[in-house]
């Protein structure tokens, strides 16, 4: 099977944008399964909350490892600066130039995708490396389809978003 791009790859400028959020390292293998539990921690205190959410939750990669530990970080944007509790606190995704493309299924062809892109049009991914992996100033998948409405995730649409060098 091959990755369904709904919108293909560009660069965008984009705002500063708030969220809430929970931030951890764990394994890559099984990360997702953490993502979706933390999404529903996340969403619980959102909706006992007045924060206003946008969009369905996103995955944040602050730092990459697919052979160790992944530093993540899963919440939602809101529309305002909001206060967090206990463990899901307030962050920010910073302003700047994305590459971005927007996909269905298969995540790690999409990422592949975007990467590649970049390379041949000539953009460098703001990031550095450490011992501990890739470290990003801004990576993401927000994910663009309401779960409830549409409960596979193979049929999910998903904005992958990497902050580039200006």
């Amino acid at each position: 099977m091959t990755v369904e791009i709904l919108a293909p790859p560009r660069v965008e400028q984009r705002p500063e944008r708030v969220y809430l959020g929970i931030r951890v390292v764990t394994p890559f293998r099984g990360m997702l399964k953490v993502r979706d539990e933390l999404l529903r921690e996340v969403r619980a205190c959102i909706d006992a909350s007045d924060a206003e959410p946008i969009e369905h939750g996103f995955m944040r990669l602050h730092v990459i490892d697919m052979k160790g530990a992944m530093d993540i970080e899963v919440g939602y944007f809101t529309r305002r600066p909001c206060q967090g509790r206990g463990r899901i606190e307030p962050g920010s995704m910073p302003a700047g130039h994305y590459a971005t493309l927007t996909y269905r299924d298969h995540s790690l062809r999409a990422n592949r995708a975007l990467i590649e892109w970049a390379r041949e049009n000539g953009l460098e991914f703001d990031r550095r490396e450490e011992p501990a992996g890739d470290v990003f100033a801004c990576r993401y998948e927000a994910n663009l389809t309401d779960p409830k409405e549409e409960p596979r995730k193979t049929r999910w649409d998903v904005e992958l978003a990497f902050r580039i060098v200006e």
